[in-house]
């Protein structure tokens, strides 16, 4: 097993129960209801986790992508984004691309990843970062205070 994936296991075994058992549900995180998220992580495993989390928090699914070509293509198209949650590193390739069209969109990052941050603040002083492997409730907390900040 990759590290990536030993990743993704420690994620799903973190949130085992996630669905249901937690007793999460959008009126927990009302000021999430709505929002529109695009999701750019290549983890096919992850992804799922997260984007079962996003509905679970009343988030809507602006896009996903696996591949820094299809965020590419996705952002492209997409006019109607609130924030993003990005994986840094997608295959080998960096999300970069992707972030820097975002923050020219005036578009909140949050950074997911299993790696050393270092840097990702400097280049990017309004994005957050959130380490994997990571509770569902930090997501939530990042995505409120993004919730918060912007009109919509």
């Amino acid at each position: 097993m990759g590290q990536y994936q030993g990743q993704a296991a420690k994620m799903l075994t973190a949130h085992s129960g996630w669905r249901g058992a937690a007793g999460v549900t959008p009126v927990a995180y009302p000021a999430l209801l709505g929002l529109e998220i695009l999701l750019v992580e290549d983890e096919a495993l992850v992804a799922a986790l997260l984007e079962d989390m996003l509905a679970d928090f009343g988030c809507i699914l602006a896009g996903s992508a696996a591949t820094l070509s299809e965020a590419l293509a996705t952002i492209a198209a997409s006019t109607e984004i609130d924030a993003a949650i990005l994986d840094v590193n997608l295959g080998g390739e960096k999300v970069f691309p992707v972030a820097d069209i975002l923050v020219e969109r005036d578009v909140p990052i949050v950074f997911s990843t299993a790696y050393d941050p270092t840097g990702l603040t400097d280049r990017y002083p309004r994005a957050r970062v959130i380490q994997k492997p990571y509770r569902p409730e930090a997501l939530a907390a990042l995505l409120m205070d993004i919730a918060h900040r912007q009109p919509r």
